[in-house]
């Protein structure tokens, strides 16, 4: 046999070796998308899980239906959703599995002196019932609603607890966690929502009926403004070896001590 044919025979070898070892190996890479409300859990997990297993974990923050139309269309290894899947998305073949449930912080500007506000009061702002900061004990200037734009799971849990579903009359409607903490700071007549793990001390952050938003107040319940964490994948559809090894890490009983380190209260 010639040097060229061995040489050849050795090359082919070698090939078909990376191959079925490729075929036997986890991915590099988890694709998570959706919701901007999670970064900074999944962050702290894919973290952890990338130390832990070599596997790097990537994250778009979308939005919740984004993360979860990237589901559907295959996109993503794992969606990303601050809201409950609807009845039309589960019919789609759509699983939710709750990750953690997060307290909605009702924000407004550190100047403000208002600290205390009712559900029901809450609603009456954002429907435009009540437009002064004045009536609530705040100075005389206008209340200016920020909000979130539709299809955020933040806006949904908002809408959902304060019933306030297509009635609320924003001023601004923004596309992040991010932009509405920032527009609040920089606004002092300003009201906003945001998720409780991503608020800083650029605003702050009401009590709602006397409840601040803590740890033990969202897993007992007295938080009232309150929605979950869900991890969104397709029924029938397998997910890569990697990609079940990130959600089952998660999902885990020694994961809880990384979601509560990141403000959230493990399901």
């Amino acid at each position: 046999m010639s040097m060229k044919r061995i040489t050849s025979l050795v090359l082919v070898a070698v090939l078909m070796c990376a191959v079925f070892a490729g075929c036997g190996s986890k991915n590099a890479t988890v694709t998570t998308d959706g919701s901007t409300s999670m970064e900074k859990v999944i962050g702290a997990l894919g973290e952890a899980f990338e130390e832990e297993e070599g596997i790097t974990v990537t994250y778009n923050p979308t939005g919740s239906s984004s993360g979860i139309k990237a589901v559907k269309e295959g996109t993503c290894d794992i969606g990303l959703s601050s809201r409950n899947l609807k009845d039309e998305e589960k019919a789609e073949g759509l699983v939710g599995t709750v990750l953690a449930y997060d307290g909605i912080a009702i924000i407004v500007n550190n100047a403000n002196s208002v600290s205390d506000m009712d559900l029901e009061t809450i609603a009456k702002i954002y429907k435009g019932e009540i437009t002064n900061w004045k009536e609530l004990g705040g100075k005389d200037a206008e209340i200016v609603l920020i909000g979130r734009e539709a299809g955020s799971g933040t806006r949904d849990g908002f809408e959902s607890v304060t019933d306030t579903e297509d009635a609320c009359k924003y001023r601004q409607e923004l596309t992040s966690t991010g932009d509405v903490i920032t527009t609040v700071s920089n606004n002092e007549d300003a009201i906003g929502y945001a998720s409780v793990a991503s608020v800083t001390d650029k605003v702050k952050t009401v009590t709602v009926g006397g409840v601040a938003p803590t740890e033990e107040t969202i897993k007992n319940g007295t938080y009232a403004v309150q929605r979950p964490f869900v991890l969104v994948t397709k029924e029938g559809v397998e997910l890569s070896e990697s990609a079940k090894a990130f959600f089952d890490y998660i999902t885990s009983e020694k994961a809880a001590d990384i979601i509560a380190s990141a403000g959230v209260v493990a399901a």
